[in-house]
């Protein structure tokens, strides 16, 4: 006797049965109507949830917050600063003598930015018409102290010198009017 081989028939060619739900590469639409209800149904539970943790610890604004533009520090703790903060920055011609690249990049942008702020500080409490002097002054000043660092950064000798004396002689202008 020969063995019975099975043989598909032709409809079974032209509609092969469908695939478990999980792994089926078209899934029907109701399988698609099934996952999009329960992706909302976890939003609608989840939201209210969300929106009363992002507004737990808010308060109604009663003003303005303006320290963005306004620095915490006042004009005396500026006026006591600027001083150690200035010496730190002409302080770092030792570094750039020994050509400590590097870590005369790092005291130069630590002295420059707390300089900075203590400079700001007291040009904010000038009078109006004598600020716009200041800021020249101040923009030129922190302009050169970038330039030094890009030359510190490239070990071009020579722009790192005539930068610095362009710092030096901004700093003891703009001290001078302060």
């Amino acid at each position: 006797m020969a063995a019975a081989t099975y043989t598909p028939s032709l409809l079974h060619k032209l509609n092969p049965p469908p695939l478990h739900p999980t792994t089926n590469p078209h899934p029907t639409t109701a399988t698609t109507i099934a996952a999009v209800t329960r992706r909302s149904s976890l939003i609608i539970l989840t939201a209210p949830a969300s929106a009363s943790a992002l507004f737990l610890f808010t308060k109604p604004a009663t003003a303005f917050d303006l320290r963005m533009t306004v620095p915490d520090q006042t004009v005396e703790e500026a006026e006591s600063g600027i001083r150690p903060h200035a010496q730190r920055l002409v302080g770092v011609k030792d570094l750039l003598m020994a050509e400590s690249w590097k870590e005369a990049q790092k005291v130069l942008r630590k002295s420059s930015s707390l300089l900075k702020q203590d400079m700001y500080t007291m040009i904010q409490a000038k009078p109006a018409e004598e600020r716009a002097g200041l800021r020249k002054l101040y923009s030129e000043l922190f302009n050169g102290v970038m330039k030094l660092d890009y030359a510190a950064r490239d070990e071009d000798r020579i722009r790192v010198w005539e930068c610095y004396d362009r710092v030096v002689s901004s700093l003891h202008h703009i001290l001078s009017i302060l």
